[in-house]
């Protein structure tokens, strides 16, 4: 399933036996789903052990890991064993906060929708978890923390035990009552001699706080970074320096220190002096995991562009550009349009970059710019569709993609509420269809031979012949169900898959 060189790792894996773990929100035999529930962002934490999502409803959903084991005896189990144990990740429900609502631009006349576009974990602190969320106009920093409860308690004084010995009552009792009767003007207990006049305060109850074991989450919004881009953000990516992250949008790319919410700079800016002339937009900005100066930004032309901060406060050079160049013979009206790069992610070393555009997935070396070293072919069937694709606007569709923690796999999703998993070691073959529904199995298609060359592609353009919509194993292909959004767990073979406003969970 690959289109050129692959990297060079150890010796191809064998293809892995995905799972069904869980699934949140699921939906019942024709329910409707509103469109305020589906899920739009997803996003794991590096420890793995919290998952969260925001839906176009600007809510964020937190889910914690809560399967645990005794490591020692767990390894020593599996040296007893002849063959290795799958673990089972379980997630469960943590807490849920309305991150952005629906505002109006009364300058620009513009509805912004409170829709989350992307989700970004920080460090942790203090057992505090620590996020970014945005929409696309506003980024917001949250911080979710336990609290212990504190708890209300009506305590009914007694005048003949109203004396201070140790009634937790009389400690908050102000020095004068309104009755005229004084108190210890220490404010502690009431003094011994106190009482209360006959049928004035007798049945009156003094309110107390107290702690109890219970605890409960709280999401407290710490920074709200606003009025810096003009157009939709549609990026968010935190720096390994832990104190500054950017933010971008169509036409600028924007660096802030998380604890200044006031100002950011303005790093990269393609913005023409005159519009007309407008040729490219920046659909997807990472910065590098490892080295805080570097970052990497994706086109509408399907370039993905390399910058170094040290070189100057404003990026306009680039210190690298990848292109994945089109045959000649093989352009056509949809060529830029399916060329448009959606996704990007760095692998976890920062040596290899993945980019998602319509047709492929493309992994790329930073230390080769001559072409991507690996190509693999979604959903190429749908190629003679391209024409139906444009008239309902499926084309603009926007397919996130992901590696797996060790660099050995990639996937991203598809139509039917399908995704896939390619292989992207020398010499592998591994190509696996799965659907996001309890037996991902079902819809799994035959591992396809090699992909012919880009420039062989038939030219397209032109209506042919209706032929109906069918994926690789000849399925009804269903353009209105479609698996925009999923996340790799960071250590294990483990996968977050949004469908609707459902969320699947696999593992292998």
């Amino acid at each position: 399933m690959n289109g050129g060189e692959v990297k060079e790792v150890e010796a191809p894996a064998e293809p892995l036996e995905w799972r069904f773990s869980q699934v949140f929100g699921e939906r019942t035999a024709g329910e409707e789903v509103q469109e305020v529930d589906i899920i739009s962002a997803i996003e794991f934490d590096k420890t793995g052990d919290h998952l969260a999502t925001g839906d176009r409803g600007g809510r964020v959903v937190l889910f914690e890991r809560t399967d645990k084991r005794d490591h020692g005896g767990y390894r020593r189990d599996l040296e007893m064993m002849d063959h290795p144990v799958r673990t089972h990740p379980e997630f469960r429900y943590k807490t849920e906060f309305q991150s952005h609502e629906p505002e109006f631009d009364y300058l620009k006349s513009l509805e912004i929708e409170e829709k989350i576009n992307k989700i970004r974990w920080c460090q942790t602190a203090n057992n505090a978890l620590f996020l970014l969320s945005t929409n696309d106009k506003t980024i917001k920093f949250w911080k979710i923390q336990e609290k212990k409860v504190k708890k209300i308690c009506d305590m009914n004084i007694d005048p003949s035990k109203a004396t201070g010995n140790g009634n937790p009552a009389c400690s908050i009792v102000k020095p004068y009552v309104t009755n005229g009767g004084c108190a210890d003007r220490s404010y502690g207990y009431l003094s011994k001699d106190f009482s209360f006049p006959a049928g004035s305060f007798a049945a009156l109850h003094f309110p107390t706080v107290v702690h109890s074991n219970e605890t409960s989450l709280s999401a407290r919004c710490r920074r709200i970074y606003a009025h810096a881009h003009d157009y939709h953000i549609n990026s968010i990516s935190n720096n390994s320096d832990g104190e500054t992250f950017i933010s971008a949008d169509d036409l600028r790319i924007n660096l802030w220190n998380l604890e200044i919410s006031n100002q950011s700079f303005n790093i990269v800016d393609v913005k023409p002096t005159n519009m007309e002339d407008l040729t490219e937009v920046i659909t997807s900005a990472e910065f590098h995991p490892t080295h805080c100066n570097m970052l990497a930004y994706s086109s509408s032309k399907g370039s993905i562009r390399l910058i170094d901060l040290r070189q100057s406060a404003l990026c306009d050079s680039h210190a690298k550009l990848f292109e994945g160049m089109e045959a000649p013979n093989s352009k056509s009206f949809f060529t830029e349009i399916i060329a448009s790069i959606s996704d990007i992610k760095f692998g976890k070393d920062g040596r290899y970059i993945l980019s998602r555009d319509y047709m492929n997935l493309k992994l790329w070396d930073i230390n080769m710019d001559s072409g991507p070293v690996a190509t693999f072919q979604v959903h190429e069937y749908l190629r003679p569709k391209l024409c139906d694709l444009y008239e309902n606007d499926s084309i603009f569709d926007k397919f996130e993609c992901c590696l797996s923690g060790d660099g050995t796999r990639v996937a991203t999703g598809s139509y039917s509420n399908l995704f896939r998993v390619f292989g992207c070691t020398a010499g592998s073959t591994e190509a696996t269809t799965l659907e996001a529904s309890k037996n991902p199995m079902r819809r799994q298609a035959p591992a396809p031979s090699r992909p012919r060359s880009l420039s062989t592609f038939a030219r397209v353009g032109r209506r042919g012949p209706e032929s109906p919509a069918v994926d690789a194993n000849g399925n009804a292909f269903d353009l209105s169900t479609k698996l925009l959004h999923l996340a790799w767990h960071p250590t294990e073979n483990s996968l977050a898959c949004a469908a609707a406003n459902s969320l699947y969970m696999y593992f292998a």
